[in-house]
């Protein structure tokens, strides 16, 4: 059950851009399980992907892809990874790119290939290749929704959300954005699956340099249980139908806010539906000397097992959130500067236990579904959230059983 998520009730079109989605049976003949995105002529797109060096052969095929020319196509499908599938898993994702272009009249390099699911197994490329048929023949715009189902593995509800964005002089843009990824959640760029769109009109080297730091904020500060997937990528496209703007305009710092909101709003979505999840945490850092110092503290208390086992029991042993701040790997921690709280029960002032504290009150935090904790180091003015789930029983069976 995920925390506090609810599929979202609708999302906006983005003028330019069409979903199909069919159903190819790649694991389960009860749900589509491939998604195209139709990308209008001149949409101009950005992506960034996982650092896994065992990267799937869809993630080497797009990247090689997106610096050749503008995608017209994004072709997604769930239920099998095509990773550690070698040349040959590399030679079917080309395959069916070409079964797009060729149905389409596109270059094969702007169809971008995504998977996800089940890693070390070939494609069933004799159920995809006349399911694509089937979608390639029909022109109906399906819609986000679907299109978030579809890509959907071990998620239990589909993760979509929309923002109108006021740039000012009464010009707007709309973005839309949905994601999947439930299991196997911790950053190295993205994390899982992301497509994200606005109608704005958009240069390349902006639109990539806002996808990167609001990728930062958001799918690069959560995990689950801190693996990194073979799979993983986040794109950005911008179809030229709307407004234009540049970085240098006063309407850019609104932009990437809101992006930034709309793709922190998806990331936590992800870490909600985590497998077995149970509570929703906000690990927040403050006090820090740098922002990589506060995000290594940050992952260290997020990506502790104790912790997270601890989060599920809802037991406030801070102890185990006082031994990861004291393990993470920065230089030089003085103590008697770190302070703790979970959610507003401070714990730790100064390095000391704060002999005020009552553990009935942290326990009371810790029976919330979600929560914050806090952990000031007293080093400088850094601060950064990352934001975790715990781990419980289920999330062992989820994946004890995920290939039966």
């Amino acid at each position: 059950m995920a925390v506090n998520l609810a599929p979202p009730a609708a999302l906006t079109p983005i003028a330019g851009v069409k979903w199909s989605t069919v159903g190819a049976a790649i694991k389960s003949a009860e749900r589509d399980d491939i998604a195209v995105c139709w990308l209008a002529e001149n949409t101009i797109t950005a992506g960034v992907f996982t650092k896994n060096a065992f990267a799937a052969a869809p993630v080497t095929v797009a990247r090689r892809h997106l610096t050749a020319v503008a995608p017209r196509a994004l072709l997604i499908n769930s239920g099998n990874a095509n990773a550690g599938t070698g040349i040959a898993g590399e030679q079917d994702a080309l395959t069916l790119c070409d079964q797009i272009a060729v149905a389409r009249g596109f270059e094969q390099a702007e169809i971008l290939p995504f998977s996800t699911g089940v890693i070390g197994q070939a494609l069933p490329m004799t159920r995809m290749a006349p399911a694509l048929s089937v979608l390639c023949d029909n022109d109906t715009d399906a819609g986000w929704l679907a299109a978030a189902r579809a890509i959907m593995t071990t998620d239990t509800v589909p993760k979509g959300t929309s923002r109108r964005v006021d740039l000012g002089g009464g010009r707007y843009c709309d973005i839309t954005g949905i994601t999947k990824g439930s299991g196997m959640i911790c950053p190295n760029m993205a994390t899982m699956l992301a497509f994200i769109a606005t109608d704005a009109t958009i240069a390349e080297p902006d639109l990539h340099q806002a996808l990167v730091m609001a990728n930062q904020a958001s799918f690069n500060s959560i995990t689950v249980d801190g693996d990194t997937s073979t799979n993983d990528a986040a794109m950005l496209s911008a179809t030229g139908q709307g407004a234009a703007i540049e970085c240098n305009e006063a309407g850019w710092g609104a932009f990437v806010a809101a992006l930034t909101g709309l793709m922190q709003e998806l990331a936590c979505a992800i870490v909600r539906d985590g497998e077995g999840a149970t509570r929703f945490m906000d690990i927040h850092i403050a006090g820090a000397a740098d922002i990589d110092e506060a995000r290594a503290v940050g992952f260290t208390v997020a990506q502790s097992p104790l912790f997270k086992t601890a989060a599920f029991a809802g037991d406030p042993n801070w102890g185990r959130i006082l031994a990861a701040v004291g393990r993470a790997p920065i230089d030089d921690l003085a103590i008697d500067g770190v302070d703790i709280a979970i959610g507003d029960v401070a714990i730790v002032a100064g390095g000391q236990p704060r002999p005020d504290y009552v553990e009935a009150e942290a326990a009371a935090v810790m029976a919330s579904p979600e929560f914050t904790i806090r952990v000031g180091l007293g080093r400088g003015s850094a601060e950064t959230h990352v934001f975790t789930s715990d781990l419980s029983y289920e999330y062992v069976r989820i994946n004890a059983e995920y290939r039966s």
